[in-house]
């Protein structure tokens, strides 16, 4: 098998094949013309020149490639310390060292920055509530946060490199990315939200793990529904309560008058009218909430916009509602609850219009991924937002408070939003309604 030759040696070689055919002459000249003695005296020294000569396009070629392999290998062993020297930019070799030091600079940058991205990603990750997990293909633990120690209940050291079964976590690196699962750890029991994802470390496939505890969470805005329901109950039972406290012991009193006054039995009917109304009130406030409980899971099929919105502004006899026409679209949603929820805002927005002797106008439009209705009105607007969709409160004489609720329910059933907000130009308000076209019921 042929033996390849260097580059230095080729280098060499060539050197040396350059210089021959002339010293290969000078001899042939010398032996010729002279004595022997003579001429080996002159071609010896020349000889030697010769050999120096190649030997000096050796190194001048060779060394300098072997001082830039000496500097990409310490770029590629990350000491970015070692500089080439410094010689002029018109010389090419010195064109070479400029760009080997800038090339040295740029990557300790590069580093500088990556080590202290790396520093920030740490430390955010040690600090974050959430517990991070790293598994490899093979799914076993390649890096894990404090949150993740404290949920294991162990420290790093004992919790990498084991198998996701080992860990009790195989259950969610399968199934659904993302998704709420209630599950038992060394480190609690609760409800977790749990994402997942891929990202590839050296060409290899891993999976991101993140469990959050929603417990908390859950508890805390479980406390703030249970704050704001029994406002509205004590408000509501405060409203009944209180006159019929207050009727039924001045009807005590007046039975026990001796003589009884002349118009007794009119003031005791009078009273317990009273006391029988308000009753009846605190009996649909009861059923009002419980309708509000009680909402059915909505039944879907296809729907049409356009006859829906018409339908439902047939029933408003009190104003003639103005229609923009949006596109023919048709979604996936429960038409009997699309109606009911269209009739209370359209409801709410004509009573803001008679306020002002405004108008009431009804759009829709395709928004994406969603179906976008507007009914805006010219009444006087929203002065307070904070309650809107609190159950029973109302501003409106004789209004129930479950209107919005309601509807917000219903839209949120559907996968959907609303909002009501004040017009940015001129007086009155939008309730904003957006239903996807492909409704996913969780």
């Amino acid at each position: 098998m042929t033996r390849k030759l260097t580059h230095g040696q080729r280098v060499m070689l060539l050197s040396l094949l350059g210089g021959l055919p002339a010293l290969v002459i000078a001899a042939v000249m010398l032996v010729r013309e002279l004595r022997p003695v003579l001429a080996w005296t002159l071609l010896l020294p020349a000889g030697a020149v010769w050999l120096g000569c190649a030997w000096a396009v050796y190194v001048k070629v060779v060394r300098p490639l072997q001082s830039l392999s000496n500097l990409v290998l310490a770029l590629r062993e990350e000491d970015f310390s070692i500089r080439a020297s410094a010689l002029s930019r018109d010389d090419p070799l010195g064109a070479v060292h400029f760009e080997i030091n800038a090339l040295s600079d740029t990557l300790r940058e590069q580093r500088l920055g990556a080590l202290e991205a790396t520093a920030l990603l740490r430390s955010v990750m040690e600090e974050i509530s959430v517990a991070v997990f790293a598994f490899d293909e093979a799914q076993h633990l390649r890096l894990v946060n404090r949150a993740g120690e404290r949920l294991l209940g162990r420290p790093a050291e004992r919790l990498l490199d084991r198998a996701s079964a080992e860990l009790g976590l195989a259950e969610c690196l399968q199934g659904e990315p993302v998704r709420t699962l209630q599950a038992g750890f060394a480190g609690g029991l609760g409800r977790w939200g749990m994402r997942r994802s891929s990202f590839r470390q050296r060409g290899r496939p891993h999976h991101l793990l993140v469990l959050a505890d929603l417990s908390l969470a859950l508890r805390e805005e479980e406390r703030q529904a249970w704050k704001r329901l029994l406002r509205v109950l004590g408000h509501e039972l405060n409203n009944s309560l209180a006159p019929i406290k207050s009727i039924s012991a001045t009807l005590v009193g007046l039975l026990g008058k001796q003589p009884p006054p002349p118009d007794w039995r009119d003031d005791l009917k009078s009273g317990l009218a009273v006391i029988s109304g308000r009753a009846e009130a605190l009996s649909r406030f009861m059923e009002d909430y419980s309708r509000l409980a009680r909402l059915p899971e909505p039944r879907l099929q296809a729907v049409e916009i356009a006859p829906l919105v018409r339908r439902v502004l047939s029933l408003e006899t009190r104003l003639a509602v103005r229609i923009e026409p949006g596109p023919e679209l048709t979604i996936q949603a429960d038409p009997d609850q699309l109606d009911q929820m269209l009739i209370n805002l359209v409801r709410n927005g004509v009573d803001a219009a008679l306020e002002t002797k405004g108008s009431v106008c009804v759009s829709w439009a395709k928004s994406g991924s969603h179906l976008e209705i507007l009914i805006e009105d010219d009444g006087p607007g929203l002065s307070d937002t904070r309650n809107l969709f609190v159950p029973f409160f109302t501003t409106k004489p004789g209004g129930s408070g479950i209107g919005l609720a309601l509807s917000r329910q219903i839209a949120e059933g559907h996968g959907g939003t609303l909002a009501l907000e004040n017009r940015p130009k001129g007086s009155g308000c939008v309730a904003r309604l957006a239903l996807p076209l492909r409704v996913e019921i969780a």
